[in-house]
């Protein structure tokens, strides 16, 4: 009930701030709402020290940044595919994406999950490293390993 109640009196702030960041209506109602869901854990961290709204601005700023590295590595992902002469071919794209994935199930378990987390599911190492519970150097590291390994099972070069 309580919580319901601050979100009610801050989310107007909220969308906002993102909306002010981002000047897009879709990105400040995704930021908003992916505010108030870390709100929900969030909030035991929030110490009393400083102003609430000081502390929910830089939650929302930290959001509009997520936001924006995801933009940008999806942007790039988008134009590495248009430039790969395989991408104009369907099928032969289908065909390669296949040859790829069976090989990556060869791979070490941690080789694995790190080229699945970052490639498939899109996080940065960082965010890797959170989910495997290891440094984002660790994930760095399986990442290159697995490479080498796949060209050597593929071999070529695989992103």
């Amino acid at each position: 009930m309580a919580f319901g109640q601050l979100l009610e009196m801050h989310y107007d702030f909220i969308h906002a701030v993102a909306w002010k960041w981002t000047r897009s209506r879709p990105d400040a109602d995704d930021i908003a709402q992916d505010v108030c869901i870390r709100l929900a854990s969030a909030i035991a961290g929030f110490r009393g020290e400083g102003r609430f709204r000081t502390w929910l601005y830089s939650l929302v700023l930290n959001a509009v940044r997520d936001l924006a590295r995801k933009s940008t590595r999806d942007r790039r992902k988008t134009e590495e595919w248009s430039l790969d002469p395989s991408t104009q071919d369907g099928e032969a794209q289908e065909d390669d994406m296949q040859e790829i994935w069976t090989a990556v199930q060869t791979l070490s378990p941690k080789q694995r999950d790190a080229v699945m987390l970052v490639y498939s599911e899109g996080l940065d190492h960082a965010e890797a490293a959170d989910v495997l519970g290891c440094s984002e150097s660790t994930v760095s590291w399986h990442l290159h390993e697995a490479r080498k390994r796949l060209k050597i099972i593929l071999g070529r070069e695989v992103a």
